[in-house]
Formats: C-alpha cells, sequence, structure tokens
C-alpha cells in the first residue's frame, strides 16, 4: 500500500499563503518590539510624527548646537554648556565647550556687537612671570633702597598681548557688563569708593566673571599736594573698603591721572600694594592716545579707559570696547588678563 501525497496547486497555493502570514506576524512583532523599545511610537515620548521626516544629520565637523537656558553671572544668557569628556564642570560651575563650540560662539558674539573682526585669543598665562621693574625715568629718590612698588607702563613679554585697565567707575553700563561676558575679553578695573558706592553689586557682578578689582583711592585726589598721612588714608581706606565688600585686599593700584611721589608710593607699601601700573595709550569713544612718539601699540602695552557713557563720551562703553578691539585685533594683538604676568 502506497502513501497518496495530494499534489495538486490549491494545496501548494494554500500552503504558500500560510507560511507568509507566520513570517509576516513575526517581523511585526519584532517592530514593535524594537520602536516600545525606544519610544519611538508616534504620540509617546521619544516618538515622532510620520510627518515630521527624517531628523537632519550634522557633518563630524560642524560645531554642536549649544544647550539652552543657561546664564552668565551677570545675568545674560551664555552658549556655553557642553560637558566635559570626564562629565567634570569648569571651577564657575559651568559646563566648558569644546574648542569648535568656543570659536562659534566667539564668532556669534563678534558678529552680535558688531566688531570688524573676532578678537584673537589670548595664550596661556606665562609659567614663570616676568620680571618688573620701574619704567626709566619714572623711580622716586630711593625707590630701589626702600622697596617701593614699581611703577610700569608696559609688561616686559615678547608675546602680542595687551592689557585692558579701567578706571573709577562712575559708568555703571550693563550692556558692557553683557559685552565682555559675551566676548570673553579680560580686563582690570582700577576702582574709586565715591563713584562706585552708589551700586558696590554692579562691580561684584563683574568680579564673579573673573575682573581683577584693584584700587584707585577713596576720593580720587590730586596725591602729591597731600601730606603722606593723607595719602595713607586715601589709599589704605580704599584697600579697607575692597577687602570688605570684595573679599580681599588689591595688590594693584593706580595713582589718580597717573601722579605720584615718593609719598604715594610709601604709603601703597604701608598698605600692602605689590605693583603700580601706568599706561602706554588710552582709549576713548572716538579716538586713541599715546605716550610714545610713534604712536605704536608694543607687545605688553597697558592700555587705560573709563566707566563713561554718553554724558561725558560721544557714544557709550560698548563704543569705546569696540574701538579698541578693532585696532588691537586688526592690529594682531589679543587681549590678556593683566594678573596672570604679575
Amino acid at each position: 500500500m502506497r502513501l497518496v501525497v495530494q499534489n495538486d496547486k490549491k494545496g501548494r497555493l494554500r500552503l504558500r499563503r500560510a507560511r507568509l502570514r507566520g513570517v509576516v506576524a513575526v517581523l511585526a512583532a519584532a517592530a514593535i518590539a524594537s520602536g516600545c523599545a525606544q519610544g519611538g511610537i508616534a504620540g509617546q515620548p521619544g516618538g515622532g510624527s510620520p510627518a515630521a521626516g527624517p531628523v537632519p544629520s550634522r557633518s563630524a565637523d560642524a560645531p554642536a548646537p549649544p544647550p539652552q537656558g543657561t546664564r552668565t553671572p551677570d545675568g545674560s544668557r551664555s552658549p556655553e554648556g557642553a560637558r566635559r569628556l570626564d562629565g567634570t564642570r569648569a571651577p564657575d560651575g559651568r559646563r566648558p565647550q569644546s574648542a569648535q563650540q568656543a570659536h562659534a560662539a566667539r564668532v556669534a558674539a563678534a558678529r552680535r556687537w558688531r566688531l570688524a573682526r573676532v578678537p584673537l585669543v589670548p595664550p596661556p598665562p606665562p609659567r614663570s612671570k616676568p620680571e618688573i621693574t620701574t619704567r626709566k625715568g619714572f623711580e622716586v629718590d630711593g625707590h630701589e633702597e626702600l622697596g617701593l612698588p614699581p611703577v610700569f607702563t608696559t609688561v616686559p613679554t615678547t608675546r602680542k598681548v595687551v592689557f585692558l585697565t579701567i578706571d573709577d567707575g562712575a559708568e555703571k553700563d550693563p550692556a558692557f557688563l553683557r559685552m565682555m561676558s559675551d566676548l570673553k575679553v579680560p580686563y582690570t578695573a582700577f576702582l574709586s569708593d565715591y563713584v562706585i558706592k552708589d551700586d558696590y553689586g554692579y562691580f561684584e557682578r563683574m568680579r564673579r566673571t573673573g575682573t581683577g578689582l584693584h584700587n584707585h583711592t577713596l576720593h580720587h585726589r590730586y596725591l602729591p599736594a597731600l601730606s603722606y598721612r593723607r595719602q595713607q588714608y586715601e589709599i589704605c581706606g580704599m584697600q579697607d573698603v575692597m577687602e570688605e565688600r570684595y573679599g580681599e585686599r588689591p595688590a594693584l593700584f593706580r595713582p589718580p591721572f597717573g601722579n605720584y611721589d615718593r609719598d604715594t608710593l610709601r604709603a601703597a607699601k604701608s598698605c600692602g600694594v605689590r605693583y603700580v601700573p601706568l599706561w602706554n595709550e588710552e582709549v576713548f569713544v572716538d579716538h586713541w592716545e599715546y605716550r610714545e612718539w610713534d604712536r605704536k601699540i608694543r607687545p605688553g602695552d597697558i592700555v587705560l579707559s573709563h566707566f563713561r557713557g554718553r554724558g561725558e563720551w560721544k557714544g557709550t562703553m560698548p563704543d569705546m570696547i569696540r574701538r579698541f578691539l578693532d585696532k588691537v585685533t586688526a592690529e594682531g594683538f589679543a587681549v590678556a588678563r593683566l594678573e596672570d604676568y604679575l
């Protein structure tokens, strides 16, 4: 007796259909499981809309978009936020940027503040600080013998850097704080109490961004006309104010108008002052002035400006910074932090 196997066309067709349904069912189950694991169902967290289309890809060398919502100490929004490779944060609590993000942010900030060029990034602070001595012709009697603070207008360095210093504190422009924080341009402030005491908080916000705050006397007097004791009161009294308001006694002192005598430096030394930086150029909102006859900026030059606004200038502090940065950048100079070289 032999086994008969049905081999007609209808039987074969039914068998193929059954097998196909089994394969489709297995594939559908796998797709649903994958979608649930990734939150890929439309209308669910992580899901997409069928009409949304694919997420555009980003080329490997394009800067990543900065995270949103972070703010700088002065209250302005910051593009910073990229996590370090080891997951740590910068000392100020903000996540550091990658090199590409930092450059993109710098370009965007330069455009935002209408600069002609993107400011150059200064080199790292020198490991060995240069020896600071008094400029020839700026000495007083017994300067070296008494160990008085050096008076200088330029930091000895071959690096193409300059140092921006701003005096007194009369103008308190919030746009200036935003601009300097946005551009990451370092500067040093020399403050007088009689013009900052109506808003100590403005300069505290400045200090929290890393700006050095230093001594420019209590009342901005012409010091050589005062006795030693009166000069000591003006300088040491400002040291006390700075310590009370900002937590430390400054190491830097700039005499009002750049005028001083032997008693000025003796008084400054008695209060803990170590350096007396003057300046080699001064920048205003509409022009520059120079100490040197050739009107050239040199490596290590200290540049002076003031906290001023439209009440005394033909423009604002951001206008002054724009003039300053456009010139030094065009001449190949970066702006460095003065305290890093002392």
